[in-house]
C-alpha cells in the first residue's frame, strides 16, 4: 500500500533541526561539536565519558496529536486480536488488563473511556487534604514546546528586559473594551474642542507665569527621560537577543505545566530538536522550565504564563529569565520555541481525518523505542514490541524497504563511529539499496528517506574514516576522550565503515578512490597537527630567536626528539593496520601517511632549529640528530617513497654541524695564542708542558662529541680532520714562541749555512762559555716526544676508523693524510732540535784541547798503549758522563736515549772523518781502535747506569757511524742495517 497512496494519506516528513546536521570540513573536531549532537564536548577533551546523558533521536510522529495515537493505538489492537485468533503467542501480552500495556504506551489513558471502577480508584488516589475531587482539565488549545538555547551566569547584559515584566492578569476582551471607550471619548472631545475658536491670551508683561514655564520644562524633561528609557531598553533587547553563544549542551531542562503533577515532568535536552505539546487548562496556567546541569543539581526555573504565549501567538521564539529561588535572583536566560494554537485552530486539520498506515507504523516505532529505551549505544529493538512492528508492516501492507529506512534514520540520527552501529546501519541500507538500484522500485517517500539518510551516513563514515586511529568501542561516543598513541590495531568499526562506504560508491571510480584517499588524508594531517602542538610553544613568531636557559632548552629538544618517535610510531602503526587488509588495495596508506608526517615533521624541525639554534654537539642537540636520522632510515627501511619536502636529516643539520666545526677550531687556535698559554714554566710528571695535554684532551673532546655526527655521515671527517690539523700545527708553533728563548741558542745549528758563511762566522766567534741544556728545552723536546709517541696515535686510530666506513668519496684525499703531514712536520723538528743540542754538547768538547777528540787521535800516533790513550781519553769521558748526567736531569728517558746516541753518534762521526783523511797510514788504526772502544764503553755503561732495567739492548747497540768505523778499522766490508741508527 505505500508504494501508491491516496490523496487523503498524507505523507509525514521527520522535522529536521540544523544543529543535527555534519558541517563538512576538515576538523573533525568542530563536526563533533555541531553534528548529530554526537558528544557535546571534543572528542579530544579530558572530560569524562559519562558526564552526558545518552543522545536521543527526535521522536516527530509523537507530536502529530492524540487523534493518530488512537489510530495506532486502535490497529495494534485489531493486528493482535487476529495474531490471537491465530494462535501466536506473542499477541497476550498485549491484550493483557484490556490492552494497559498499549494504553499506557501510547499515553491514551486521559483520553479514552474508562470504566466506572477505574475513574473511582482514581479519583480517590487524587483527592486532596480538603476532600475535594479534583474537576477535570478543561484544555483551552495546545502549545508544542522547544528548548533551544541556555545561558546561565552572572555577566548578563544590562538595561530592560520585556520578558522580566510581569503582565497583570486582566481579561483581554474587557480591556480592549476599556480602550474603546477611551479612544472614542478622546476623539469626540477633541473634535468639540476644535470647534471653538480661541485667541492665546497674552500678559501685558509679554511673557507667561513661572509656574507654567515650570510646568512645560518639567513635562519636556521627562518625555525626554523617558523615550531615552525606551531606546535604551529596545536597544539592549536587540543586542540580547542576538549576542547569546551557542548553548554548550550542558544543562538539562524539566518541563511541566502548572497544572500537572511533578511526575509528568518531560526532560529535554536544549539544541537537541525535542519537541512535547503541553494542553494548558486555561489561560491562567503557566509553563515551568526547571533547568538542571549535567549532576542533576537545579539551577533555577522559568515561568512561562500561558496568557503570555497565547497574547501574541506569533512571537515564538522568546528568551525567559531564569531564576533561582527562594532569593528570586537572576542567574541565566532560556530561549523557548513555543507554538501555541487554540481549540478553534485544529478545526484546519480534522480530528477525524485519514491516517496513512506509514504514520502509524512511525508511531508505534516511537512508541516501541521510548518503551525499550532507544538510544546511543543502544540500537536494537528485540521481544514482543520487535514481533509487533513486524507483524504491523506485514499486516498493513506497510513496505520492508519503508520499515528498515524509517529505522534506519532514527539510528542515523543517534549514530556512532562504532563497529554494532555501522554493522546495522549496513544491514538495513543494503537490501534497500540492492532493491532501489532501479528508483521505480522505490516509492517517493522511501527515495526521499533514503537520500536523507544517505547525507547522514556519508557525514558518519566521514568521522570514522578521519578519526581511524583515535576509535574506542569503549567510550560512548565511539571515540577517544583523550589524544592517545596509536596501537596499530585496526579499530573494529573500520572494517564495517569501508563494507559500508563500498556499498554506497562504486569503488573503482577515481571519484570515489579519491574521496575515501581524502578522507585518510584528513586523518594523517589531524594526528600530525596534534603531534606539532606539543613544540607550537617553540615556533611562534614572537619566540624567534628567543633566549632559553640550558634546562629550558634541554626540555625543548626533548620534546622535539619525542615528536621524532611519535611520527615514526604513527607511520609504523600504520603500516600494521595496513598488513590487516581491511583497506582496499588503491589505498597505500604508509606512503599516504608518511607523505604528510614527513613533510610536517621536516617543516618543524627546521623552524624549531631557527628559533632554538642548536649552539653546539650537545647531547640533547645530538640526540635529535639521532632520532631524525633514525627516522629517515626506518622510513627507507619500510620502502616508503622518496617524499619531495620530506626528512632530510642531513640536509636539516648540514649548515649547523659545519658552524659547529668551525666554532670548535676557532675556540681552540684562539687558545693557542701566546697570550692564552697558562702553562709556562709549569712541567707535569712526564717533565712535558700541561699545554700540550690540555689541547689535546679538549681535541680529544671534540672527536667525542662529533662521533656521532661521523657514524651518521663519515663525510665530515674530512671537515673535522681539516680543523684537528690546523690546531695541531697551532699547537707546535705556539710551543714555539712560548719556548723562543731556549730555541735561540740553537738557531745557527738548525739552519744550514755556506761553507764560507761559516768560516767568517768561526773567525768573528768571541769565545762563549760552554754550552748547558736549560731545563725548558727538556720541558719542549720532552712534549714534541710526548705527542708523537703518545697523544697524536690516539687521533690517527680514531680517524683511521672513521675513514674505514668510507667507500669512495670522488676525491684522490684519504682520511688521514693531512694528519700524517703534521706528523713527518713533527718528526723533522724534533730531529732538529736534538741535533742542534748535540753540536752544541760536541762544541764544548772541542773548547780545550785535553777534551777535543781530534787532538786526542793525534797525540796517540806515537804512543799507541791503552794506558796511554786511556789518560789521554780521561778528560773527555769525564766530560762526556757529567754530560749525560745532566741531559737525564732535563729529558724524559726517550728523548734521553735518543739524545745520547745521537752524541755517541756525533762522536763516531768525528773518528770516522779522522781516518778517511788517513785512510793509507795504518798507524793511526790502533789509537783510533782504543778510542772508539773507550767511548762506547762510556756511553753505554752510563746508558745502563742511569736507566738500569728500563733500558733495552738496541738502545747499547753502537750507532752507525761508530759501526763504519769499526769496519773501517777491521779493514772489512761491512753492511750495516738502516734501521741500527734510530732515536
Amino acid at each position: 500500500m505505500s508504494g501508491t497512496q491516496s490523496p487523503l494519506l498524507k505523507e509525514v516528513r521527520p522535522e529536521k533541526i540544523a544543529s543535527t546536521r555534519i558541517n563538512q570540513g576538515p576538523d573533525v573536531d568542530e563536526r563533533m561539536l555541531d553534528s548529530f549532537a554526537r558528544n557535546p564536548s571534543n572528542a579530544e577533551s579530558a572530560g569524562p565519558s559519562g558526564s552526558l546523558p545518552p543522545r536521543l533521536p527526535t521522536f516527530h510522529a509523537s507530536t502529530l496529536g492524540t487523534w493518530h495515537s488512537v489510530i495506532a493505538y486502535e490497529a495494534c489492537v485489531r493486528l493482535c486480536l487476529n495474531a490471537w485468533a491465530r494462535g501466536l503467542q506473542e499477541a497476550p501480552v498485549f491484550l493483557e488488563n484490556e490492552c494497559a500495556l498499549l494504553r499506557s504506551s501510547f499515553s491514551l489513558q486521559p483520553v479514552l473511556l474508562q470504566s466506572e471502577e477505574e475513574i473511582l480508584s482514581k479519583q480517590a488516589s487524587d483527592i486532596t487534604v480538603d476532600g475535594v475531587i479534583p474537576k477535570p482539565k478543561k484544555m483551552i488549545g495546545k502549545m508544542k514546546a522547544e528548548v533551544r538555547k541556555v545561558k546561565m551566569g552572572v555577566d548578563l547584559p544590562t538595561g530592560c528586559s520585556f520578558n522580566s515584566l510581569k503582565a497583570p492578569k486582566v481579561k483581554l476582551e474587557s480591556a480592549r473594551n476599556h480602550l474603546k471607550i477611551v479612544q472614542s471619548k478622546f476623539s469626540s472631545g477633541w473634535m468639540a474642542l476644535r470647534r471653538v475658536p480661541f485667541a492665546v491670551h497674552k500678559p501685558a508683561n509679554g511673557s507667561f507665569s513661572h509656574k507654567s514655564l515650570a510646568y512645560v520644562k518639567a513635562g519636556t524633561g521627562y518625555i525626554k527621560q523617558v523615550s531615552g528609557l525606551l531606546k535604551v531598553g529596545v536597544t539592549t533587547l536587540r543586542q540580547n537577543s542576538s549576542s547569546y553563544e551557542p548553548v554548550q549542551e550542558l544543562y538539562s531542562c524539566l518541563l511541566r505545566l502548572k497544572s500537572s503533577p511533578e511526575e509528568d515532568a518531560v526532560r529535554m535536552q536544549p539544541g537537541s530538536g525535542e519537541t512535547h505539546v503541553f494542553f494548558p487548562d486555561g489561560l491562567g496556567d503557566d509553563l515551568i522550565a526547571e533547568v538542571q546541569d549535567s549532576k542533576g543539581r537545579t539551577c533555577g526555573r522559568v515561568v512561562a504564563q500561558v496568557a503570555d504565549v497565547a497574547d501574541d501567538p506569533s512571537d515564538k521564539l522568546r528568551w525567559w529569565s531564569i531564576y533561582h529561588e527562594p532569593e528570586h535572583e537572576l542567574v541565566g536566560k532560556i530561549q523557548l520555541y513555543i507554538i501555541f494554537s487554540s481549540c478553534t485552530d485544529d478545526n484546519s486539520n480534522p480530528r477525524c481525518g485519514s491516517v496513512a498506515e506509514t504514520v502509524a507504523y512511525d508511531l508505534l516505532l516511537e512508541v516501541a523505542m521510548k518503551v525499550q529505551q532507544f538510544q546511543e549505544r543502544r540500537l536494537f529493538l528485540h521481544g514482543e514490541w520487535k514481533w509487533l512492528l513486524d507483524e504491523f508492516a506485514s499486516y498493513y501492507g506497510v513496505s520492508d524497504a519503508y520499515a528498515k529506512l524509517r529505522y534506519l534514520s532514527y539510528v542515523i540520527d543517534v549514530a556512532t563511529p562504532t563497529a554494532d552501529c555501522l554493522n546495522l546501519v549496513y544491514d538495513l541500507l543494503y537490501p534497500v539499496v540492492m532493491k532501489g538500484n532501479a528508483k521505480s522500485s522505490l516509492s517517493h517517500q522511501e527515495n526521499r528517506i533514503l537520500g536523507e539518510v544517505q547525507d547522514e551516513i556519508g557525514q558518519v563514515l566521514a568521522l570514522t574514516f578521519e578519526n581511524y586511529k583515535s576509535l574506542d568501542e569503549s567510550f560512548t561516543s565511539g571515540i577517544m576522550e583523550v589524544f592517545e598513541p596509536a596501537t596499530g590495531v585496526a579499530a573494529p568499526a573500520l572494517e564495517p565503515a569501508i563494507k559500508l562506504y563500498t556499498l554506497r560508491h562504486d569503488i573503482l571510480t577515481p571519484a570515489a578512490q579519491n574521496k575515501l584517499y581524502k578522507y585518510f588524508q584528513a586523518a594523517a594531517k589531524k594526528r600530525s597537527k596534534r603531534h606539532l602542538a606539543e613544540t607550537d610553544e617553540f615556533v611562534a613568531v614572537s619566540n624567534e630567536g628567543i633566549l632559553l636557559d640550558n634546562v629550558a632548552l634541554s626540555t625543548a629538544y626533548q620534546k622535539m626528539k619525542m615528536l621524532c618517535f611519535n611520527i615514526r610510531n604513527e607511520v609504523f602503526t600504520d603500516i600494521q593496520i595496513h598488513n590487516q587488509h581491511i583497506l582496499p588495495s588503491f589505498i597505500d596508506l604508509p606512503n599516504l601517511s608518511a607523505a604528510i608526517y614527513s613533510i610536517d615533521l621536516c617543516n618543524r624541525i627546521r623552524e624549531f632549529l631557527i628559533a632554538c639554534p642548536p649552539a653546539g654537539p650537545s647531547p640533547p642537540v645530538t640526540e635529535l640528530v639521532i632520532a631524525t636520522a633514525d627516522l629517515q632510515k626506518d622510513l627507507a627501511g619500510w620502502n616508503i617513497s622518496n617524499i619531495k619536502g620530506g626528512v632530510d636529516a642531513k640536509e636539516l643539520f648540514h649548515l649547523y654541524i659545519v658552524v659547529w666545526i668551525e666554532d670548535r677550531r676557532s675556540a681552540l687556535l684562539e687558545s693557542c695564542k701566546l697570550d692564552k698559554v697558562k702553562w709556562s714554566g709549569v712541567r707535569t710528571q712526564h717533565a712535558t708542558t700541561p699545554f700540550v695535554d690540555d689541547m689535546y684532551g679538549r681535541l680529544r673532546e671534540a672527536l667525542s662529541d662529533f662521533e656521532v655526527i661521523i657514524c651518521r655521515w663519515p663525510v665530515y671527517t674530512f671537515v673535522l680532520e681539516n680543523a684537528v690539523v690546523d690546531v695541531e700545527k697551532a699547537v707546535i708553533e705556539a710551543l714555539d714562541k712560548q719556548y723562543a728563548d731556549v730555541l735561540s741558542p740553537l738557531k745557527e745549528n738548525i739552519m744550514p749555512m755556506k761553507f764560507g758563511q761559516k768560516f767568517v762566522q768561526k773567525l768573528t766567534k768571541r769565545p762563549t762559555p760552554a754550552y748547558v741544556v736549560p731545563e725548558e728545552l727538556g720541558i719542549l723536546l720532552n712534549s714534541l716526544k710526548w705527542m708523537l709517541d703518545i697523544l697524536r696515535p690516539k687521533l690517527d686510530a680514531q680517524f683511521k676508523s672513521w675513514g674505514s666506513c668510507i667507500s669512495d668519496n670522488g676525491t684522490n684525499q684519504a682520511v688521514g693524510d693531512r694528519l700524517s703531514e703534521v706528523t713527518v712536520m713533527l718528526r723533522t723538528k724534533f730531529r732538529n732540535y736534538v741535533q742542534a743540542v748535540v753540536e752544541k754538547l760536541v762544541e764544548n768538547t772541542r773548547m780545550q784541547n785535553a777534551t777535543t777528540l781530534k787532538k786526542i787521535l793525534q797525540g796517540s800516533k806515537e804512543s799507541a798503549t791503552e794506558q796511554n790513550v786511556g789518560a789521554r781519553m780521561q778528560s773527555l769521558k769525564e766530560l762526556l758522563i757529567s754530560t749525560m748526567d745532566h741531559l737525564h736531569s732535563v729529558f724524559e728517558t726517550h728523548v734521553f736515549i735518543a739524545a745520547c746516541r745521537a752524541f755517541w753518534d756525533r762522536m763516531g762521526q768525528d773518528v770516522l772523518s779522522f781516518l778517511e783523511n788517513r785512510k793509507e797510514n795504518s798507524s793511526w788504526y790502533k789509537g783510533c781502535r782504543l778510542a772508539v772502544s773507550i767511548l762506547d764503553d762510556t756511553f753505554a755503561s752510563q746508558l745502563q747506569q742511569l736507566l738500569g732495567n728500563s733500558l733495552q739492548e738496541k738502545d747499547i747497540e753502537p750507532p752507525r757511524s761508530i759501526m763504519e768505523v769499526r769496519s773501517m778499522l777491521c779493514k772489512e766490508s761491512h753492511i750495516q742495517n738502516e734501521n741500527a741508527f734510530y732515536y
